[in-house]
Formats: structure tokens, C-alpha cells, sequence
């Protein structure tokens, strides 16, 4: 290996993000964040570093693990590099905008950094683009974001988009109601886990029949949901089961084209969600386009709230290819005021520069165009093919 390429390399789970790729997704995240500020969501921007205890507060064991942490050379304090944007816009609302008006919405766009990869998320370093909806605990808000998430991947073409509606504090919640001991628990969140319904048989006690009515009813929406009305479950557990129910309806009665499943005793993943939560994919796509769900802003005594957060790079793998940008090749002489005029025309153009590579001949110019990855070149005044 050279010593150039040497340099090259680059950490695991860390890469850059070339011409075009790169130009792509800036433009995808606009549109994004365009989609949020049609639906009134406001836009803020969080640091990258905060001090550890305001960033990690109120955040889930899971996430203080993932957090890169570094010294503050000025106050000598520890600090951390965001690994998810959610808890920052927690922070806001409950301290800057605690004042603002209920609901709150407010949607942001930026860089997560974490210690280590998924097997489906290899990247360490990866975009996340979001809206958060707080201060306020209704259906018609939970159902208000899934929906959110769904235009805004519809606003940018991506086709074939499902949603997996979970519930994943209702096994807590029947654990708590008829008495589940520690080892028991941990025995079901595993059968659980790996949708073991012998394993699930092999617990005793009367909760082991409605898991196994809820995993036998995990399914698409139109055959879930019948199921699940018929259960009869404590209180609490029944009150979170109804409050899904709802969601899953007025997801069906919208009009946006998205297959819906339901899967009421996932808990994989959702970190600190406090109840109706959900998973986005798309049909051929790697990996999570992205999740969200109902949890409190600024920690467990903070308001209640309802987010999702959109993953970039599993976006990107969904959309289909654009062609590259046509650029129109401007050679040694071209006027500032024509280049400016076609600019703001629309044109995107690429200027020859005295002793770089001059091209002062016609065929000399159009040679340079193509070498420059120019479609056309401008000639007399007029914006010409290179081909003609």
C-alpha cells in the first residue's frame, strides 16, 4: 500500500461522501425537511457536543453506550458527541421553548456519530432527519407523525413503503399485571424476541396465553386488527392495546399508499418509548428508512411527546439513480455578466481558467468540455450540445 493511499483510509464504520452522492442527498434532506415545514413543523439546529449530563439526560442506557466522549479543554467538564438528535430537541423544548405554545413541532437535520455499527447499519457516522411533536398525548398525534413520515418519503419518490406498528411497553405492562417474576420475564422477552410461541407455552401462569394470542395476531393491519379487538386485557394493558387499535385506523383511513403490519409486542430497538411506537422499511431496502413513537421529552418527568427520527443512508439505497447534472462549458473569454445571466437562467456552468489546461481553438474548447464532463459548451452566445 502507498503512503497516499495509506492516508486514505478511514475508521471503520466512517466514509466520505463523494460528488454527486453527496450533492444527492443534501437535496433529498431539503426536501425532507420541506415536507415537515408543510405540516408547520419549525426547524432547529443542536449542537454536536454537549456536556454529557444534558445530552444523556433523560436518554436510554443504550444510548450513553453509543456516545463518544471527550474533555472540554475550556471548562474541564466531560462532553459527548450526539448520537441521536431526539433528546436535543427534548432539551429545547423544556428549556428554550418551555414557554412556546402546545403542541410543539419542530423537525431538525444533522450528523449522528456512535461507538459502534449494527449488522444492518454498518455506519457509525450517519444523517438523521426528524420531527418531534410535543406536549401533547392523543391518538390524532401519534397518528399525525406516521402519516408525517410517510408523505415526506412519498415527497421524495421513495415506492413500496411499509409501516410496523408496535406497542412495545405493553409487555411490561402484563408483566406488572399478573405478577411475572424477574426470571420469568427475562424467559418471555426472549421468546418474545424470536416470536417462540413453545417457549412462550413453557412459562406457566395466565399470561402466557395472551402472548400467545398477541403473537398470533402480529400480521397485516386488515387481519391484526380484528384479532386484537377481541382480546380482553387488564387494565392498563388494555387502555395501550385500544390506544393502538386506534392509530392503526386512522392510518387506514388516510389516503397515502403504504402497506401497514402489526406487530404489538415489539420491543427490539425502541429505546425509550413509552407507548404506540413504529418502524419504517421499504420493499428491497437494507435496513430501517426509519422509527419513532411516543416517549417524554426531557426524560422520564418530562411532557409528552411523539417523534421520528429518518435515516439517510438507508433512504439513499431506495431511490433510484439520477442522471448527473449537465454542465455547460464556459471557454477563456466568456463575459462574467453572460456566465451570471446563464446561472441565473438555470444553467450550470464550468469555467475555463488562463493556465489551466487553455483551450483557445473551438475544437481545443470542445475537447476540454468533454474532458471536463461538460454536456455542453457555450459558443456565439448560444448554449450548443457538444455533440452538434
Amino acid at each position: 500500500m502507498t503512503e497516499l493511499a495509506r492516508k486514505a483510509l478511514l475508521p471503520a464504520g466512517l466514509q466520505d461522501v463523494l460528488p454527486g452522492t453527496a450533492a444527492r442527498e443534501a437535496d433529498i434532506r431539503e426536501k425532507l425537511m420541506s415536507s415537515f415545514a408543510h405540516a408547520g413543523y419549525d426547524r432547529v439546529k443542536t449542537p454536536l457536543v454537549e456536556f454529557e449530563e444534558s445530552l444523556l439526560e433523560g436518554a436510554a442506557p443504550e444510548l450513553a453506550t453509543q456516545t463518544f466522549r471527550l474533555m472540554d479543554p475550556v471548562s474541564h467538564r466531560m462532553m459527548g458527541i450526539r448520537s441521536d438528535m431526539t433528546p436535543q430537541v427534548g432539551r429545547i423544548a423544556a428549556t428554550r421553548l418551555g414557554d412556546a405554545p402546545r403542541p410543539l413541532r419542530l423537525s431538525y437535520s444533522g450528523d449522528v456519530l456512535r461507538i459502534q455499527g449494527t449488522q444492518l447499519r454498518p455506519e457509525r457516522q450517519f444523517a438523521q432527519v426528524g420531527a418531534e411533536l410535543i406536549g401533547v398525548s392523543s391518538a390524532a398525534a401519534d397518528t399525525e407523525i406516521v402519516l408525517l413520515a410517510l408523505e415526506a418519503l412519498e415527497h421524495v419518490g421513495l415506492a413500496d413503503v411499509s409501516v410496523d406498528l408496535n406497542l412495545p411497553t405493553l409487555p411490561v405492562r402484563l408483566f406488572d399485571a399478573f405478577g411475572v417474576t424477574s426470571d420469568d420475564r427475562e424467559t418471555l422477552i426472549r421468546a418474545l424476541e424470536h416470536r417462540d410461541v413453545a417457549a412462550v407455552k413453557a412459562v406457566s401462569g395466565n399470561v402466557t396465553d395472551v402472548f400467545v394470542a398477541l403473537l398470533e395476531a402480529a400480521g397485516p393491519a386488515h387481519t391484526a386488527l380484528p384479532k386484537l379487538k377481541k382480546l380482553e386485557l387488564p387494565l392498563g394493558a388494555s387502555e395501550e392495546l385500544h390506544r393502538l387499535v386506534e392509530v392503526a385506523e386512522r392510518i387506514l383511513a388516510s389516503d397515502l399508499d403504504a402497506a401497514l403490519t402489526i406487530d404489538p409486542v415489539e420491543m427490539a430497538g425502541f429505546r425509550y418509548q413509552t407507548g404506540v411506537s413504529f418502524t419504517l422499511f421499504a420493499k428491497h431496502v437494507r435496513g430501517e428508512l426509519g422509527r419513532g413513537g411516543r416517549y417524554r421529552a426531557g426524560g422520564s418527568s418530562g411532557e409528552a411527546a411523539t417523534g421520528m427520527s429518518l435515516f439517510m443512508d438507508t433512504i439513499l439505497r431506495g431511490l433510484a439513480d439520477i442522471a448527473p447534472v449537465e454542465r455547460v462549458y464556459l471557454p477563456l473569454g466568456t463575459p462574467q455578466r453572460e456566465a451570471r445571466k446563464l446561472r441565473k437562467d438555470g444553467h450550470y456552468t464550468v469555467a475555463a481558467l488562463e493556465g489551466a489546461a487553455e483551450a483557445k481553438t473551438e475544437d481545443a474548447a470542445r475537447n476540454e468540455a468533454r474532458r471536463m464532463g461538460c454536456s455542453f459548451i457555450y459558443l456565439g452566445g448560444q448554449v450548443v450540445p457538444l455533440g452538434a
